[in-house]
């Protein structure tokens, strides 16, 4: 590397330094100024890597499933380099891989491990040239922002014929028929769900994947686990969904605290207790089981890996607030929401709900998804709920059409005066349920970190 490109680097750490001290978390400000000088710093600094790198994509769970890999990476004692905050674009990987470069060439971390937004994977995979690709789901989400599912599957089927896509090797969820298209013709390390006994009455409103994209004749479903994820065949062409070689069945839900199942790779099968709620967690961890099992890590390393795993900031992460436990569980789009919802039908009694809807550029400006979203679930089960952000009234009228009473419902615009409405709202040692959307759950965060009832996420 040269004198000037050192020069850059250092300029840039010295940008990320002075953005902590001003109280911001420096994700993405000091790569981005990177990458204005140095437009190729991400595969610079990406090249240091010994082990490489691995990538993470999905509408949903991106930072949950490279937070159980990385434990599992971790028990085998492999040191990496991963986006924990999930700064997902392109300024925040080379923030994550400028804060790990040292001078003299060398970098803190052998393995690096990415979570990548959905629109930046087909421009990041040439820079960092993964060893493992892993496709989670693909939801409709923010369709202001990224457009219908087919045009994001047809950028990552680009993005994995490029020559950097076909030397990764391809970890994809069987279950989502968009994703399993991607996968069919390349080695691929399939996973998903074996257990029919969670199989879903009928397809939600909300499912998108439901065509078969090589003849156009709908999917015919002998079952349903999760929005359009399940096993399903085309009748017309006879396209099946993939066997999986990394797979859970016996699995116990266990509402919002955790989640059991028996987890089998082509190494054999183990029992795992997943310290996180609901099926779409237990995917996570299948997606996570199946990264490590590509890059070969023993399986009892990936049930412990797996096991030792705590909530992701704000995905079913649970404070004390006031002496309430606080669980705050993102949604952000419809399936999304409906799992949340379904994971707290689990939950005996009537819930206490805070509900933040916001409608800034990073939750998409097109609210209209919560009509999608299956709020009547719960809609004889709720106490009370708190309606807050920049769209509280839609939430209010979205919950009354769902079957809530409307004395049940308080609208509060400012998140600080409705969570301490929500708090003091109900009984001392009951839950509250806290259902942000994203630039929400970022203000709510913040605001227990200022009052002192949560850590930073940049810790």
């Amino acid at each position: 590397m040269s004198a000037s490109t050192e020069a850059k680097l250092a300029v840039a750490r010295v940008a990320g330094a002075i953005s902590r001290l001003r109280g911001g978390g420096g994700t993405s400000l000091p790569g981005k100024l990177l990458l204005r000088m140095e437009p190729h710093a991400v595969s610079v600094l990406a090249g240091r890597l010994q082990r490489g790198s691995a990538l993470i994509s999905a509408t949903n769970g991106k930072t949950t499933t490279a937070a159980l890999a990385a434990s599992a990476f971790g028990r085998a004692g492999v040191s990496l380099v991963h986006n924990q905050a999930g700064a997902n674009m392109a300024g925040g990987i080379a923030s994550t891989l400028l804060s790990a470069s040292r001078p003299g060439m060398r970098i803190d971390g052998e393995l690096g491990l990415f979570e990548v937004d959905e629109l930046w994977l087909d421009r990041l995979i040439g820079e960092l040239s993964p060893r493992a690709v892993v496709l989670g789901n693909l939801f409709r989400d923010q369709l202001d922002r990224y457009g219908e599912l087919d045009t994001i599957a047809d950028r990552w089927s680009a993005a994995l014929d490029s020559p950097s896509g076909l030397r990764a090797r391809l970890v994809c969820n069987a279950d989502d028929p968009l994703l399993a298209d991607l996968g069919r013709e390349r080695e691929t390390v399939f996973f998903g769900i074996e257990d029919d006994s969670l199989s879903l009455p009928g397809m939600s409103h909300a499912a998108d994947a439901k065509h078969c994209r090589r003849c156009g004749a709908p999917y015919l479903f002998e079952a349903i686990y999760l929005g359009h994820l399940g096993r399903y065949h085309c009748p017309s062409c006879g396209q099946r969904r993939p066997s999986p070689i990394v797979y859970a069945d016996q699995v116990e839900l266990e509402g919002v605290r955790r989640a059991r199942f028996r987890l089998t790779t082509p190494a054999g099968s183990a029992d795992v207790d997943l310290a996180l709620p609901g099926l779409y967690n237990v995917y996570n961890a299948l997606a996570a089981a199946a990264l490590a099992t590509a890059l070969e890590l023993p399986l009892a390393t990936i049930v412990e890996g797996l096991q030792s795993t705590g909530a992701a900031f704000g995905r079913a992460e649970n404070v004390t607030v006031a002496g309430r436990t606080t669980y705050i569980l993102l949604v952000k789009n419809p399936a999304g929401a409906n799992e949340v919802l379904r994971t707290l039908a689990l939950e005996d009694g009537e819930h206490d709900l805070l509900g933040v809807l916001n409608d800034r550029t990073a939750d998409g400006h097109d609210v209209s998804w919560i009509w999608d979203a299956d709020f009547e679930l719960l809609a004889g089960r709720v106490r009370r709920v708190v309606c807050s952000g920049t769209r509280a009234a839609e939430l209010a009228l979205r919950l009354k059409y769902a079957g809530v009473e409307p004395w049940r419902i308080e609208v509060v615009e400012d998140l600080a005066e409705a969570l301490d409405s929500a708090v003091a709202g109900g009984e001392l040692g009951t839950p509250l349920y806290t259902l942000p959307t994203y630039t929400a759950m970022l203000a709510l965060r913040d605001l227990l970190v200022r009052r002192g009832e949560a850590k930073s996420s940049w810790q």
